[in-house]
């Protein structure tokens, strides 16, 4: 409110308030939508919205959208064609979310989204529609594409880059034989990485899976121990599904010093944003190794820990943990 009121004293221009009006309405609107689901976690699906029924990749984004809801997870989608309908065609009216966005050619929600009461919306802006792309995304698998898929990916890409956003599992994946992501996985390693323009950790921000099986395993292995984290201005926590004991910290404090800007990785509980406890790590990471950051979720992913029923939901964003 008051940054609204400091607007209203300063700007009288038509244009400006056309903007605002927009971008509150677009953040406003996206908030009922997802305020009720919450608990499942979502994969967003990138893809050309070009692409054909009859194309491999289409056909693809069935099977991995199936594979997903199957998994406990919803789907969610740019609302166009392409890639994006197979998606929401294989995971169904129940399991689909649209964020759709106005323009002169190409988006038009497809069938299989248009018609679910309460799991399509209508963006005016692009930058809204990303915000929500992100803030509401537990993983994001990206298919073959064009200007505005490799734009949602390395946008996505910087923010996970940066800490902008939490953690999450981005895949690619494309159809057996096409090599657009080997491709383009070598140019960034011989582009950027040996130039050192990006640490050569970064490229581990990135899996690459084989098959729409291997995708989804990818997502669930990614959650298997680490629920999510909380950013803080010092210190971040990495709430668990089970916790790491205390014979392990050692090794990992060992193993992952260089992650650190400071201090020791410590042990401990915490509570998300639902008032749900969860043990938790907490570290003071160096901000500049994030991809430090996603092996030691990997790492942490693949411990032998005892089985826990808190261990196999993987598509369940709320949830209070499970005793071992």
């Amino acid at each position: 409110m008051i940054s609204l009121l400091q607007v209203a004293r300063d700007e009288n221009e038509h244009d400006a308030w056309r903007l605002i009006s927009g971008c509150l309405a677009d953040i406003s609107e996206a908030l009922e939508i997802f305020r009720p689901r919450r608990g499942a976690r979502k994969i967003t699906v990138f893809g050309s919205a070009r692409t054909q029924t009859h194309d491999p990749s289409y056909q693809l984004a069935e099977q991995v959208a199936q594979l997903a809801v199957q998994a406990g997870f919803e789907v969610m989608t740019g609302a166009g064609g392409g890639v994006m309908e197979g998606a929401n065609s294989g995971a169904g009216c129940d399991h689909s979310i649209g964020l759709n966005v106005d323009l002169p050619f190409e988006q038009h929600a497809n069938p299989y989204i248009s018609e679910c009461e309460g799991r399509l919306l209508y963006f005016r802006y692009f930058f809204t529609r990303k915000l929500f792309f992100l803030r509401e995304s537990d993983a994001l698998l990206v298919m073959p594409g064009g200007f505005g898929t490799l734009d949602e990916l390395f946008e996505s890409l910087t923010l996970i880059q940066t800490g902008r956003t939490p953690p999450i599992p981005l895949v690619l994946l494309a159809p057996t034989g096409d090599d657009f992501w080997p491709a383009w996985r070598q140019n960034i390693q011989k582009e950027l990485a040996s130039r050192g323009l990006i640490s050569p950790e970064d490229v581990d921000l990135v899996q690459e899976a084989s098959s729409a099986e291997d995708a989804v395993a990818r997502i669930r292995r990614f959650y298997r121990v680490f629920h999510s984290a909380r950013l803080g201005e010092e210190r971040m926590e990495l709430l668990l599904n089970a916790p790491i004991p205390r014979s392990m910290l050692s090794e990992l404090n060992h193993n992952f010093v260089d992650m650190l800007e400071e201090g020791a990785i410590q042990a401990g509980d915490s509570v998300d944003d639902n008032g749900v406890l969860y043990p938790c790590l907490r570290l003071r990471l160096d901000r500049r190794r994030i991809g430090r950051l996603y092996q030691f979720i990997d790492h942490l992913n693949g411990l032998a820990l005892p089985a826990s029923p808190a261990l196999e939901r993987p598509g369940e964003r709320i949830n209070a943990p499970l005793p071992a």
